[in-house]
């Protein structure tokens, strides 16, 4: 999974672990001509999005942010159809499956090649598997959703002939077919840099593809390939002549604008300049009411798939003999008393109301409502609806207590008060945080809230650990193992007790909680159970251990909306892919 429910025009759903995502439902798509008015340019048909940021990477296995290029310009052995869910070939045409599950045969389509007209075979499948994903010298978080049984054993993969590749699997593994959708790269651009080191010793690969790379360097096997990257800019994708299917995608350029402002995207919008801009809350009315006259329709895929949250620092490690957390402070967040009393004292409808415009629903699970392993509230799953009651009773519970002036203390007489971090320029992160602010002072709690730049808000809860309290977002989707990084302790993405990456610190008495190891042990047996039913209850078992004990605060589902021209032919948009997740399928029928 990535880092949040991004309306990202995923038009080609990979199967990608869980990520970070720098935004919650800002990702804006557009089309500017004033930036494109040669007559060669106005003849091509051609898609030009929006984003707030620059891409972080070029190199898949690296990358943990969302959005980024690759759902554009790399395909994986299968991909999963965003309305049907089923699971469809791509670059394999055919897979046969042995009859103990163990076993897995791809065979590649005839004549795949990259985008610099070399062969894709199975070598660069291999390639892929063993000496990338699988390597244990390449920090990625691809590795973590392949990871098999207790022991955490990885498939082996071996190539067959040219076009047949065979994976073999300790036991059985449910997920596999689905991981399948995950991106395949090419062997003869990628080798030698994981073959070779630097003066650490570490492979040149670490390095390889960034985004200072040229352009015409980065082999691709999507529909598109980079056509031209300019910082603060835009990022242009071209149509790859390669790519395999017959007949090409109608949309020849895919252009990606980079606007920092919101505010800039939607007067472009409106003045009829943009063909796509992902619909906040605080735009829905005004653009609603402009539907007609802006020859547009505001498409609504219900709850986004992504969850938004906050979350405490529970490390209790120490690095150079220095505690990442000062431990009084890490006494309060490791009471679940406590985490629980934060959750009843956020206000959540009022969230809604105020900062979503009724556009959204309350968040109670990390597994995305559409799911069929989802536990809704009526079949059991614990919530916090707003009680400010119940939240002060908590506290007591937990031997807090209240000085005259209405302020939290703890036994020891130590005011409550702690940091809460966002990444800043995210005007509905930005406002959720004021609230949690207002909200936890009527229990006596101060929080400073301080909304940093992306990079500097990525480093303090992914490296340095230097945090109290975070709010931020996770992708989502259909199968709860796409997760695995987030909640196996040794995850990626198991943030709220991150255990220290490949390259990063040692922390000294990082420990792991009994309910932290349980739930990483139910997903792995989710992975080995093939009866559906019984998948559903490990799976409900979970949500019910983390709602419990509140590694993650729920906040808000936003609504997944996008506002897009009457000008395509062929969108089928939902939230799980959104408007382009069949973008070879889609046509411009007006200019």
């Amino acid at each position: 999974m990535f880092r949040n429910p991004c309306i990202f025009p995923n038009f080609r759903r990979l199967r990608l672990p869980m990520i970070l995502a720098t935004i919650t439902a800002l990702l804006v798509t557009a089309c500017n001509p004033a930036n494109f008015k040669t007559e060669a340019a106005q003849r091509t048909p051609q898609l030009i999005l929006s984003t707030l940021s620059d891409p972080k990477t070029f190199n898949y296995a690296l990358s943990q942010e969302s959005p980024n290029i690759f759902p554009y310009t790399f395909e994986g052995l299968t991909t999963q159809n965003s309305i049907t869910g089923e699971i469809e070939p791509t670059l394999a045409q055919s897979w046969d499956i042995s009859d103990d599950g163990l076993r897995f045969v791809f065979t590649l389509r005839e004549n795949l090649k990259w985008s610099d007209g070399k062969p894709l075979t199975a070598e660069d499948v291999a390639f892929t598997y063993n000496d990338i994903y699988f390597n244990h010298e390449i920090p990625t978080d691809v590795k973590d959703a392949f990871k098999i049984g207790e022991s955490g054993q990885l498939p082996k993969v071996k190539k067959l002939d040219q076009r047949r590749i065979e994976f073999i699997l300790p036991e059985p593994f449910r997920p596999f077919l689905q991981n399948m959708t995950t991106p395949i790269l090419p062997a003869h651009a990628l080798r030698e840099s994981v073959e070779k080191k630097d003066g650490e010793g570490k492979p040149l690969f670490l390095q390889k593809w960034g985004v200072d790379t040229p352009v015409d360097q980065i082999v691709t096997n999507g529909l598109y390939k980079l056509g031209r990257y300019n910082t603060t800019q835009r990022v242009i994708f071209e149509r790859n002549p390669n790519y395999w299917r017959n007949p090409q995608p109608y949309i020849e350029k895919v252009n990606w604008e980079i606007v920092e402002s919101q505010d800039t995207s939607l007067l472009q919008f409106r003045s009829g300049s943009l063909d796509s801009i992902g619909v906040t809350p605080d735009y829905f009315s005004l653009l609603k009411r402009e539907e007609k006259r802006g020859n547009f329709k505001i498409y609504n895929g219900g709850p986004a798939t992504g969850t938004s949250f906050v979350f405490f620092n529970l490390n209790k490690g120490k690095r150079n003999g220095k505690p990442l957390i000062n431990p009084v402070k890490s006494k309060w967040f490791n009471n679940k008393e406590f985490r629980q009393a934060v959750a009843y004292a956020i206000d959540r409808q009022t969230m809604i109301n105020n900062t979503f415009q009724g556009l959204g629903q309350t968040q109670n699970s990390p597994i995305s409502v559409q799911s069929p392993y989802y536990l809704p509230p009526e079949k059991g799953l614990k919530v916090y609806d707003y009680n400010l009651d119940k939240a002060r009773e908590l506290l007591k519970k937990a031997g807090f207590k209240f000085n005259s002036q209405g302020q939290l203390l703890d036994d020891a007489g130590n005011r409550v008060r702690f940091t809460l971090l966002t990444n800043s320029g995210n005007k509905i992160r930005e406002a959720m945080g004021a609230q949690i602010k207002g909200d936890l002072s009527k229990i006596g709690i101060q929080v400073d809230f301080t909304p940093l730049a992306w990079n500097t808000y990525l480093d303090k809860i992914s490296n340095s650990l230097d945090f109290e309290m975070a709010l931020l977002g996770l992708t989502g989707g259909l199968e709860p193992n796409d997760g695995a990084n987030v909640w196996k302790p040794e995850g990626g993405l198991h943030m709220f007790n991150q255990k220290p990456q490949p390259g990063q610190k040692p922390i000294e008495g990082w420990e792991v909680s009994p309910w932290e190891a349980e739930i990483a042990r139910l997903y792995v047996q989710a992975t080995q159970e093939l009866d559906e039913a019984k998948v559903k209850e490990i799976y409900a078992e979970t949500q019910r251990i983390t709602q419990e004990n509140l590694p993650f605060i729920y906040l808000v589902n936003p609504l997944s909306l996008s506002a897009i021209r009457n000008k395509f032919e062929g969108i089928q948009y939902n939230a799980i892919g959104g408007a382009f997740w069949n973008l070879h399928e889609i046509k411009i029928t007006e200019e």
